[in-house]
C-alpha cells in the first residue's frame, strides 16, 4: 500500500527535512517527504487530506509501571514522599493477578496510545506466584493492540528483612530472577531496527535490589544484547539510603556495579552534582525526565537541559499512573516544557526542546534508530493533532498551541504503516468495555488487599 497524508497545516519532522507537503508511506516506512506546492510521482492505493491536522512523529514513553493503572488516586497514598508512597501501596500490589496485569497492560496501552504514543516502555517488577507470566501477558496485549513495545523484566531481591524496602513476600531469589529474565530475552527479543517488540533488563532500584543481582543482571544483558533500566536518584531519601547502606552516592554504586554506558537508562535522574552530570553524558547514558510524577511525589526537578549538552539521551515517562496519574504522552510532554522552564528559563526551552524529547530523544534513548523522526526510510510511526478545540481557537504557531494550549488527544495514530487510532477512537477496541472490566479489576484488588 502506498499512501500520501497531503499537506498537512504543521509537521514536525524532528530533522532538516520539509514535509510541508505531507508523507509518502510504504508498507510501514517513510518513503519521502514532500515540500510544499510539489506532488510526488508515482500511483497512489490512498491519498488523505490533513490539511486541518498537524502531524507529529509517534510519541515515546520511555518509563512506566502498567499495572498502576488499577492503584490512581489510591487514598492511602495520597499526599505522600516517595517512600511513604511506596510502603502504602506495596501491601496492595502483592496481591496482583494475571487479569489485573492483562486489564492494566490495555488499558495503558489503550491510553497511551489515545495521547499519541507510538512506542511504549513499561518496568514491571511486582512478581508473585500468580505472576510469573506477567511479563509474556503484556507482551500478547501489546501485540493485540499493534503498538510497539520496549518491556522490562523488572525485580526486586531485597526485602525488608535485608535492609530493603519492599516487604518479603514480594521478593524473589536472584537464580530465579536470571533465569526468568534470559527465558524472556530468548523468547520476546527482536533486535530488528523496525521490530514491535524488545525486551530489557530493569532491576527496581539501589533500594529494592542486591548489588550481586545489579552486577549479574548487566552481566547478562551484555551478552545477548539488550537494554538496562532502573531508578535512579529519583529523591534525596534514596541518596541517602545509599551512603548509610553502601557508603556511596547512588551513582558511584551504579559505576562500581556495572551500570555506567550507553545501553543504560536511568527513570527520573533528579538528585546528579555538577560532576555526576559530566560523567553521565561522556558516558551516553539516558535519563527519562518524569515531570508529573516529580511534581506530584515532590521529589525535585531533573537536570533534562544540562544532561543533555552533557550527552545524555533525554526522553520522557509518563511513570506509574499511580504517582502520574494518568497515561498522557503529549501531556507529559507539556509537563517536561513548563517544569524545565521553570528551572532554566523561559527563553532557554521552548516547545521543541520537548518535542524532540517526547520523539527523537526517546528513541535514541531506547536504541531505536530507525523512529522517532520523519524521514525517507523511517518508520512510519506518527500522530495527526486536530485543532478544532475551544482551547485551540485563536491561536497563531499551531506547533506552539499544541502543547501551550494542552493538547491531550491524537486524532489519527499511525503505527507502522497502520492506522491504530481514527477520529480519536481506538480502532477494533470497546473502550466503554475495557473501563468497565479494568475498574471492575481495581476494585477486585483493592478489596483483596483490604481483607
Amino acid at each position: 500500500m502506498r499512501l500520501w497524508l497531503k499537506n498537512p497545516l504543521a509537521v514536525f519532522t524532528g530533522t532538516a527535512e520539509s514535509a510541508d507537503g505531507g508523507l509518502v508511506i510504504r508498507d510501514g516506512v517513510i518513503e519521502a517527504c514532500v515540500p510544499r506546492g510539489v506532488t510526488p510521482t508515482g500511483e497512489f492505493d490512498h491519498i488523505e487530506d490533513v490539511s486541518d491536522l498537524v502531524v507529529l512523529p509517534g510519541l515515546v514513553n520511555c518509563h512506566h509501571h502498567f499495572y498502576q493503572t488499577l492503584t490512581r488516586a489510591f487514598p492511602a497514598a495520597l499526599d505522600k514522599p516517595l517512600f511513604d508512597w511506596l510502603t502504602a501501596l506495596y501491601p496492595v500490589w502483592a496481591h496482583l493477578d494475571e487479569a489485573c496485569i492483562r486489564l492494566s497492560t490495555r488499558l495503558a496501552l489503550a491510553e497511551l496510545m489515545l495521547s499519541g504514543c507510538t512506542l511504549a516502555s513499561d518496568h514491571h517488577y511486582v512478581f508473585t506466584g500468580a505472576l510469573e507470566d506477567a511479563i509474556d501477558v503484556q507482551f500478547e496485549e501489546a501485540a493485540s493492540l499493534g503498538v510497539r513495545v520496549t518491556l522490562t523484566r523488572g525485580s526486586m531481591s531485597l526485602g525488608q528483612s535485608a535492609g530493603g524496602l519492599p516487604p518479603d513476600h514480594v521478593v524473589q531469589t536472584e537464580t530465579h530472577i536470571l533465569d526468568a529474565s534470559e527465558r524472556l530475552i530468548a523468547q520476546h527479543h527482536d533486535a530488528d531496527p523496525l521490530s514491535m517488540q524488545h525486551l530489557a533488563l530493569a532491576p527496581c532500584s539501589p533500594f529494592s535490589v542486591t548489588a550481586d543481582l545489579m552486577r549479574e543482571s548487566a552481566q547478562l544483558a551484555r551478552r545477548h544484547g539488550v537494554l538496562l533500566h532502573t531508578h535512579l536518584a529519583e529523591t534525596e531519601d534514596e541518596n541517602a539510603f545509599c551512603r548509610d547502606q553502601v557508603g556511596m552516592r547512588p551513582l558511584d554504586y551504579m559505576e562500581s556495579l556495572g551500570w555506567l554506558g550507553d545501553d543504560v537508562w536511568f527513570a527520573h535522574g533528579i538528585h546528579f552534582d555538577d560532576d555526576e552530570v559530566r560523567r553521565l553524558g561522556a558516558a551516553g547514558v539516558g535519563i527519562s525526565h518524569c515531570p508529573s510524577s516529580n511534581q506530584v511525589l515532590a521529589s525535585g526537578v531533573c537536570r533534562a537541559v544540562e544532561l543533555e549538552q552533557a550527552g545524555c539521551a533525554i526522553g520522557l515517562g509518563v511513570d506509574g499512573s499511580a504517582s502520574n496519574d494518568c497515561s498522557n504522552m503529549i501531556g507529559e510532554a507539556r509537563q517536561a516544557m513548563l517544569l524545565q522552564r521553570l528551572r532554566y528559563g523561559a527563553e532557554h526551552v521552548s516547545h521543541l526542546d520537548a518535542l524532540r524529547w517526547a520523539t527523537a530523544g526517546g528513541a535514541r534513548l531506547l536504541h531505536r534508530p530507525m523512529l522517532g523522526t520523519l524521514a525517507p526510510g523511517m518508520g512510519a510511526d506518527l500522530g495527526c493533532y486536530s485543532m478544532q478545540a475551544l482551547r485551540f481557537s485563536g491561536h497563531g504557531d499551531p506547533m506552539a498551541a499544541l502543547l501551550l494550549s494542552g493538547a491531550h488527544e491524537v486524532h489519527h495514530l499511525m503505527v507502522a504503516g497502520e492506522w491504530r487510532v481514527r477520529d480519536g477512537q481506538l480502532c477494533d477496541v470497546d473502550q466503554a468495555q475495557l473501563v468497565a472490566a479494568h475498574h471492575d479489576a481495581a476494585q477486585r484488588l483493592h478489596r483483596r488487599s483490604a481483607g
